[in-house]
């Protein structure tokens, strides 16, 4: 079922799709964010769990057992993110939402990139590295006031109860935030249409949204150089590059 259409020919093919959509959403992943200098994770050779173990670093556990280690990992990764921009795939998704394309932006990533795009309704399912928390007292940060917060020891801590201070992203062993994945949920069985760029469609309870958009009669388009579960079941498929591609679809459109 999906499409086999040449090249130059995928960009109109979306666009003839989104044209037709009376409520399209967007779902992203790692993929859209790696041209602005962000690596994926599990890519040969420069994914970020390559060379470092993530049940160490990047669970629940890991954050209480050995919470300095945790921050060796998360405190430079977090100060490179901080510095990131949006790339042109980021803000075409952007413009799709200015043009009523669109009705939100569904995404993977807690690089905030698509809020630094110009995206409006964008569902952080996987939370965000825009606040931090002390998880004694729930008392909150902004990105840049965490630096401050850490002690000789490497370890950032509340100013208020001495509690340890944890970013507000979803470790393996975290439930989803339940506000947004009940959104992401609403959104995907009203779809119409779903695109999916630049994710490989393999994390639940993500990986469940195309799935709900397809079984209330939804199509759904990938744009992701990696294969997907999905790809059988698209009604278009696009493996090229998230920038040309999304930048094409908008030249399609008009």
């Amino acid at each position: 079922m999906a499409g086999q259409v040449g090249a130059s020919t995928q960009a109109s093919e979306l666009a003839r799709l989104l044209r037709e959509s009376d409520s399209a959403v967007v779902l992203t992943g790692a993929g859209i964010s790696v041209p602005s200098g962000i690596p994926d994770f599990r890519s040969p050779g420069t994914g970020i769990w390559e060379n470092v173990d993530p049940f160490e670093v990047a669970t629940i556990e890991a954050f209480h057992r050995d919470t300095r280690r945790f921050w060796e990992f998360y405190r430079p990764r977090f100060e490179t993110l901080s510095e990131k921009r949006p790339n042109a795939a980021h803000e075409a998704v952007a413009e799709l939402e200015r043009r009523d394309l669109i009705e939100a932006v569904v995404t993977q990533n807690i690089d905030r990139l698509h809020h630094g795009a110009g995206s409006e309704r964008v569902i952080e399912v996987h939370g965000s590295i825009a606040t931090s928390s002390c998880t004694t007292c729930g008392s909150s940060w902004l990105l840049e006031q965490v630096e401050a917060l850490f002690g000789d020891d490497g370890v950032a801590e509340c100013t208020g109860c001495m509690g340890k201070v944890k970013p507000d992203v979803v470790l393996f062993g975290e439930m989803l935030p339940e506000a947004a994945m009940t959104e992401a949920r609403e959104l995907a069985m009203a779809a119409d249409l779903m695109l999916c760029v630049g994710s490989s469609l393999e994390v639940y309870p993500v990986a469940g949204l195309p799935e709900l958009t397809l079984s209330a009669g939804g199509r759904l388009a990938i744009l992701t150089q990696g294969p997907t579960p999905y790809d059988g079941e698209a009604d278009i498929r696009i493996h090229g590059d998230v920038v040309e591609e999304l930048t094409a679809l908008l030249s399609a459109l008009g």
